[in-house]
């Protein structure tokens, strides 16, 4: 008997989903399974699809327009086979580069590898290095536009579009007392290197540094991902400082 073709159809039966969360909820970890099965088997009709969840082809296709919608997946018209006939060719899905980053990848690995090898060879002021250059490299591009900000609170905000721009999910918001000097509260919900920041807290530490850089005053982390939390928080007090920002080589600016 066919099972039920709501779009969270299939319930508790695939709650044994490997890579899925348990508390992600059944809707999701039906579309993980289309997605699966597309990194599998794909390119596939949602025909093809359906068939092999057991649910209907009308469900799978609103999984798939939620992944076309997200830029995981994407379409490519089927072959013809034969004479030409009347009707459009079949849909086919496969996903897309971002899709199959849902499974995972070696990159965090390797990365850690790398710097390892990296501390190994050439000494810890070698990862500092690394960590250095890349974090302003990270936020070199966004630099006029976060300084030209008035005051920590708008750089904040300013910083923090930035920072969601290169995923990392990141909000601001104005704390303190005005006669004090507005802060903010500086929170990234994402991280896309806290697997390596685990291991070599340098990434952190030169990160909250071209912070306090870009937003002219010291500010103080008080949560980070990769120490086990859920959001890196950083506190941006409400008086500048007149630190300099970071420039392309991991240096500053006068």
């Amino acid at each position: 008997m066919k099972k039920q073709d709501t779009f969270g159809e299939r319930g508790g039966a695939v709650s044994a989903t490997v890579g899925v969360p348990a508390q992600v909820t059944a809707e999701g970890r039906t579309r993980h399974e289309v997605a699966r099965l597309l990194l599998e088997q794909g390119p596939l009709t949602a025909v093809a699809v359906a068939e092999q969840l057991g649910i209907s082809p009308t469900a799978v296709r609103r999984h798939l327009d939620v992944l076309l919608a997200d830029n995981e997946a994407e379409i490519r018209n089927a072959p013809r086979r034969g004479p030409r006939g009347r009707g459009r060719p079949a849909k086919l899905f496969l996903l897309t580069e971002q899709g199959r980053a849902r499974f995972g990848q070696a990159y965090d690995d390797l990365a850690v590898a790398a710097i390892r090898f990296l501390a190994e060879h050439a000494g810890e002021d070698a990862v500092r290095a690394f960590a250095e250059r890349r974090v302003a490299a990270l936020v070199e591009p966004y630099r006029d536009a976060v300084t030209r900000a008035g005051g920590p609170a708008a750089r904040a905000e300013a910083l923090a579009a930035a920072l969601t721009r290169e995923g990392y999910a990141a909000s601001a918001r104005k704390v303190g007392a005005a006669d004090a000097g507005t802060g903010a509260q500086l929170c990234q919900h994402h991280c896309p290197v806290a697997h390596v920041a685990a291991e070599f807290p340098q990434l952190c530490e030169a990160e909250t540094e071209a912070f306090a850089a870009l937003l002219g005053t010291h500010v103080q982390r008080l949560a980070t991902i990769a120490r086990g939390d859920t959001v890196c928080t950083t506190h941006v007090p409400g008086q500048t400082s007149g630190i300099d920002a970071p420039t392309p080589n991991g240096g500053t600016t006068a």
